[in-house]
């Protein structure tokens, strides 16, 4: 559609964060509330608007929590009596202190001083008196969508005079553009999902704005740019104080390689392969605004490093999510003449509890497969085939329970009716997950793909340990790789320590491999997220347009003693469990999801991958 035709572009860019337009409807009896969203803030919008109407040195502000309850009530009083703008911060942390606030709002007595403003914040929460929402002024400054707008809104973040203001106008220009285009992006990759960042990380205006002064400040100290200072700063302290993923800490300092560098201060940089975004001369604000509406509204993926698959996958999760929130909603009740919901919820139980086996024999497991110093793979059997056990158990007892409170047997439990809506929506129920392996599949492909698992893990059993290990199929697969090593180290008499991977890549399938390698395993079921494996040159290659995942060949993790890894033509690859890749945070600094890093040969830079998010997964999500 086209907007100007339509009725102009301004009914496609969001306006400007106004305050003075909401201070003007306000009264000293109505708070105003800032409704916070992530990536927001408007503190800094707040102390802007202070000054212009001359009330900056009339503002009081204080952050709620534990212990700040007394302190804010005397502040609000004096503010009632004194006239002056009082800021509650965060009211979403202070949940106890909630009633007390609704009380002194609504005693506020007559005569207030005219000049008195109570502003409020606070994430979205049952516990914020409703009474307040009713009779404040509410606000919401929901960071823009587009590279586009969020470049123009950090740009009029500042006056005109800021950008005067230094002894090196050409370098601090350039580089607050460079700046400013880098929020845009990491803010921007978000909608990606996992290809953008494991962890959405709330990236706000105030990391900005601080790394905005840090600059002012290192370019007026020193006669040279000190890009390292500059760059180490911003990317591990003001954006990288957020990143909690390893993994995510490196992709962050890659996109900011790109930015504080020499080349930022030339003119015609190019931030993207594409040439739309690049450097320009130097000009004022006004000037730069002028050059950002010429960008287009809707950034492509090149702009952000991604292939341009990535813009399939981000239509698919917004699906995704409209969908679910669909189903959400519907009747639970059905008209007409086709099954009812209790008659398809009871043949999906029938069908499962058909599928699903019984649970192992684990002393038969023991017996065959002792605990010995020199194989800890059969622990690695052993303890599987318990975890599998434990999900076996919870399916069959759900399931046959649901059975017999469909018959009227027993009564329908929360939990039970929790069990129901998810059959019935093709969706894995929360109890199972809670004791199943990380999997994002729906239940009909999650179902196969538990008989699968189990039917690998019986074949082990009966077989003996398979020549090509499917390390899609462990329910713990880091255990499987730790074991592997533990053999090794313990035929050569080494510290497990001392001991790495190397990986080889082999033109073979699974069912071709006859015998298993001397040192270390063959493995098979890994996909690649982000790129494609050239099966030709045997290294990586660009995605196929919509092709968005590719099969991985059989690799040889090859334990090594003192290995020193190759210094180029590879790609050091985080392997992770799903295609969420997130998960929670463990000792080692890496996601739970997280499972191995393996190296793959590549003749492009490793920042190249890097910014196409490209990583192994063991699961895909169909």
């Amino acid at each position: 559609i086209n907007a100007e035709y339509m009725g102009g572009q301004e009914f496609i860019e969001p306006p400007p964060f106004d305050l003075a337009t909401s201070y003007k409807d306000s009264d000293p009896y109505s708070p105003l509330i800032f409704i916070l969203s992530p990536g927001a803030d408007p503190f800094d919008d707040l102390l802007k608007f202070a000054e212009i109407s001359r009330m900056q040195k009339r503002l009081q502000f204080i952050s709620l929590g534990q212990g700040q309850g007394p302190k804010s009530e005397r502040m609000v009083r004096d503010g009632i009596e004194n006239g002056t703008w009082v800021l509650l911060q965060n009211c979403h942390l202070a949940t106890s202190w909630m009633p007390k606030l609704e009380r002194l709002v609504e005693s506020f007595p007559e005569g207030i001083n005219p000049s008195f403003r109570l502003w409020l914040t606070s994430m979205p929460t049952p516990h914020f008196p409703v009474s307040i929402l009713q009779n404040g002024i509410k606000m919401t400054n929901e960071p823009p969508k587009g590279i586009k707008a969020n470049v123009t809104r950090s740009y009029l973040s500042y006056s005109a005079d800021f950008f005067e203001r230094s002894k090196k106008p050409e370098a601090f220009k350039k580089l607050l553009f460079s700046l400013c285009f880098f929020h845009a992006l990491i803010q921007e990759r978000r909608k990606f999902g996992p290809l953008g960042w494991n962890i959405a990380y709330e990236f706000n205006m105030g990391d900005l704005h601080v790394c905005v002064r840090q600059l002012h400040a290192f370019l007026e100290k020193y006669q040279d740019v000190p890009y390292k200072v500059i760059k180490f700063l911003t990317g591990q302290i003001n954006y990288g104080g957020r990143v909690t993923d390893d993994w995510d800490r490196r992709t962050l300092m890659t996109i900011l390689d790109r930015f504080i560098t020499p080349e930022a201060l030339q003119n015609g940089y190019q931030f993207s392969m594409s040439g739309i975004y690049r450097t320009i001369p130097v000009t004022d604000q006004q000037g730069y605004l002028e050059y950002i509406t010429s960008w287009p509204i809707n950034a492509d993926p090149e702009a952000f490093g991604l292939h341009e698959n990535a813009e399939i996958t981000y239509a698919r999760a917004e699906t995704y999510e409209t969908l679910t929130t669909v189903l959400s909603v519907e009747p639970k009740t059905a008209s007409g003449g086709g099954k009812n919901r209790d008659d398809v919820i009871r043949e999906l139980c029938n069908e499962i509890l058909g599928k699903v086996r019984d649970t192992y024999d684990i002393p038969e497991f023991y017996a065959k497969y002792p605990t010995r110093y020199e194989e800890s793979l059969n622990t690695v059997l052993v303890q599987e085939a318990i975890r599998f056990n434990k999900l076996i158990i919870e399916i069959k007892r759900s399931l046959e329970e649901l059975l017999r409170a469909l018959k009227g047997l027993v009564v329908m439990s929360l939990q039970l009716e929790s069990v129901a809506s998810a059959l019935y929506n093709n969706q894995v129920p929360e109890a199972w997950a809670a004791k199943a392996y990380p999997s994002l599949k729906p239940l009909a492909s999650w179902v196969l793909d538990l008989v699968q698992r189990t039917e690998f893990i019986e074949s082990w059993y009966k077989n003996g340990p398979p020549n090509c290990f499917w390390v899609s199929g462990f329910y713990f697969p880091q255990a499987f790789l730790t074991g592997t090593l533990q053999n090794f180290a313990r035929r050569r008499q080494v510290s497990i320590d001392t001991i790495s991977f190397s990986y080889e890549f082999l033109k073979t399938t699974p069912s071709n491999i006859n015998t298993p390698p001397k040192e270390g395993v063959y493995v098979y079921g890994m996909f690649l997220d982000g790129g494609r494996w050239n099966q030709d040159t045997m290294m990586l290659g660009e995605s196929l347009p919509k092709q968005l995942y590719t099969e991985m060949p059989v690799v040889w993790m090859r334990p090594q003693i003192d290995r020193k890894q190759p210094t180029s033509g590879i790609y050091i690859c985080p392997c992770y469990k799903t295609l969420r890749r997130a998960g929670t945070l463990s000792t080692t600094g890496h996601s739970t999801n997280y499972v191995v890093a393996v190296e793959l040969p590549t003749d492009q830079s490793p920042s190249h991958w890097i910014r196409r998010g490209l990583a192994l997964v063991l699961a895909l999500d169909y």
